[in-house]
């Protein structure tokens, strides 16, 4: 077995591992977190606050603009190599577009409920008392677990924080980035803090794997 091999199989290794562990979280959010929290952000208005709804707002348009920026590195990419930067943003931005397809097949395969109702009359906790998982039951109105939101801003950002392990200003800056939107989605009862959870476990994990395969985590900033 080569070094290579090796190095793939740590990676499933951690990478089982953590699905466990996200299992576990999911599991003791499911059962005791996720309606005190939900009830708690509707009954002090939590998401009237309106910061809360603009953190909300990035991580769609990063997956937007993502095919665009692809579009635009490959034509960059006729003048001679890639920057590291610029090699960074390019996974980064397929990271993301991966990971959401990712969560969308998720999404059919659990059909769990949201926790207000938006849109449609869909049912939800706090509109009709519905809490719960249907599988394999497809539509926008069981579509909470995982997270997309949360998925999408770990799909892109975690790819920066592995390709750029010693700039730590990146690191910093991603984290202030990224927290007050992970948080913003329960702020706002558009996701349980399970949803939120899964979603960033399986956007940080596309983000891994994509850095992988492009040889980011073996170069040095």
């Amino acid at each position: 077995m080569t070094t290579h091999e090796d190095e793939y199989h740590r990676l499933l290794g951690r990478t089982l591992i953590t699905v466990a562990l996200c299992t576990a979280a999911v599991l003791i959010c499911y059962f005791w977190i996720d309606r005190p929290v939900a009830f708690f952000v509707y009954r002090h208005h939590i998401n009237t606050i309106q910061v809360f709804r603009w953190f909300t707002y990035p991580p769609p348009e990063v997956q937007n603009w993502s095919a665009l920026v692809l579009a635009v590195l490959v034509v960059r990419r006729a003048w001679g190599p890639f920057l590291r930067w610029q090699k960074v943003l390019l996974v980064a931005c397929l990271s993301v577009i991966v990971a959401d397809d990712f969560r969308i097949s998720l999404g059919d395969v659990f059909g769990r409920y949201w926790p207000e109702t938006w849109t449609h009359d869909n049912p939800s906790l706090i509109g009709s008392g519905t809490y719960g998982f249907h599988p394999f039951q497809r539509g926008d109105d069981i579509g909470s677990f995982p997270s997309g939101h949360a998925c999408r801003i770990l799909g892109f950002a975690a790819v920066w924080m592995i390709a750029m392990p010693g700039t730590r200003t990146v690191q910093i800056l991603v984290i202030i980035l990224c927290v007050p939107m992970l948080v913003s989605l329960v702020a706002m009862n558009y996701h349980f803090v399970s949803d939120v959870i899964a979603g960033s476990v399986l956007g940080a994990l596309v983000a891994t794997y994509a850095a992988r395969l492009a040889g980011l985590e073996k170069q040095q900033s």
